[in-house]
Parts: C-alpha cells; structure tokens; sequence
C-alpha cells in the first residue's frame, strides 16, 4: 500500500504552474490537491486540513495574503508562498502574516522540494518540543545552557545577541523579518528602525564569522530580513 509523505495543497490559478508542481511532487511521494481560486482553497484547507499549503497570491478572485490571514487565526500549518510578485514590501507582508517562505517565479525543482523539506523539518521540530541544540558546519548553539561554540571554541555573546541567534536558529532556514525579529527581541512596540538589529548583527557576525562580509551561517535577505541556514541535527 502506498502511504504519501505528507499531503500538499497547490492554491494557483495558473494551469501550466500548477500541473508543474503537481508532477514535481507526485513524483516525490506527495499527495497533491489543486485549487484554481482561493475560495476553492480556503473550502479545501477547512475540510482536507492538508499538511501544507503552496499559496500563490495573484489569484482571480481574492489576493493571497487575505488566505494566509485567515488560516492564520486558527491553524500554524505551513504556507509557503509561491508568487511572481517581487517587490520586498509584499515578501515582508506575506512573512509578517504568517507565511513560512516566499519563492518567486520562476524557480527549479530543486529549490521548491528544498524549501519544503525545510517547512516539514520546522514543523516536525516545533511538534516535537525537542529542540536544545542547534548545530550546523561548526556552529553548536546549546539554547537550554545559554552556550554557544564555533569552530570547537566557546563564543561570548551578549545577552541581546544570543536572543537574536537563538531565534534565528529556532526558525532556521526560515526568513525573519526585521520586523518580526525587533517585535520578539524588544517587544512588539519597539521602534521598528532596523539600525540597532543591524548594529547587533554585525557584531555577531563578527563573533561568529571567518568572513563577516560573506557569511555562511546568518544570510540577508536583502530588504526582507535574515535567514539561518538550517540546523542539520
């Protein structure tokens, strides 16, 4: 009997994408289901509850942000959104929302099934409870000890600093947004200028980096915020 990794739903109005990412993933043992509109999603994810959601926002009857807005005030299920929309301010609103991801079109296999292997490993660690060490290349970040090692040395942060990298860590290989980060670092009536986030993360990369110009553990997303690369634990 042939049991299916996870079910996904594939809200997106453009035929030709959706067969395209139909194939992609029923060739990787996903279940898919198909919307063309957003109404019809929004009926699906209430009666299917699929394990994921790849949202496209430019939809015929309703923009996709208002979906992600919706599901948002009773489900966490992961929304990746797919979308040709590039300006960063509709990314940020998307993210800010709730969405997991954004991926512009156009965009190859390999980077779909890699961010939704991302989502999925979010998911399982959040439903897990068990997440007291994030490793990856030779950074080790032990939240529950408050310790932080790089390349077998043990790093002092600041107490602000180790709150940024441990939440960036806790949702890596999701972005956060500058926004979304300064709410849960200073609180949600912060002033929402990114100067002081950005002085803070030079200095952490500065701590944690062989190259602060070019990092490999915390990425900017430019005009969005920053993405950890993913813990491999």
């Amino acid at each position: 009997m042939n049991k299916y990794k996870a079910t996904i739903l594939v809200i997106e109005d453009e035929e030709n994408i959706c067969n395209f990412i139909s194939t992609t993933l029923s060739a990787q043992n996903y279940r898919v289901v198909k919307a063309y509109t957003g109404v019809e999603g929004l009926s699906i994810i209430t009666s299917h509850c699929p394990d994921m959601v790849l949202l496209d926002l430019g939809l015929p009857d309703m923009d996709g942000l208002e979906i992600i807005r919706q599901v948002r005030t009773w489900s966490p299920m992961p929304i990746l959104v797919i979308s040709a929309r590039t300006q960063e301010t509709e990314k940020v609103e998307a993210l800010d929302l709730g969405a997991d991801d954004y991926i512009t079109k156009p965009f190859g296999t390999s980077e779909l099934l890699a961010r939704i292997r991302t989502a999925e490993r979010h998911t399982n660690r959040l439903s897990s409870g068990v997440h007291s060490v994030y490793h990856a290349k030779d950074l080790v970040i032990d939240f529950t000890k408050h310790l932080i090692q790089v390349r077998g040395q043990e790093t002092h942060l600041t107490q602000v600093e180790f709150k940024i990298v441990s939440l960036l860590a806790k949702n890596s290989g999701k972005v956060m947004t500058y926004d979304s980060i300064i709410s849960s670092i200073w609180g949600p009536y912060a002033d929402n200028n990114n100067r002081i986030l950005r002085v803070n993360m030079a200095n952490i990369r500065r701590k944690l980096e062989v190259n602060p110009a070019e990092p490999e553990y915390i990425m900017t997303e430019i005009g969005i915020g920053y993405r950890m690369i993913e813990d491999e634990g």
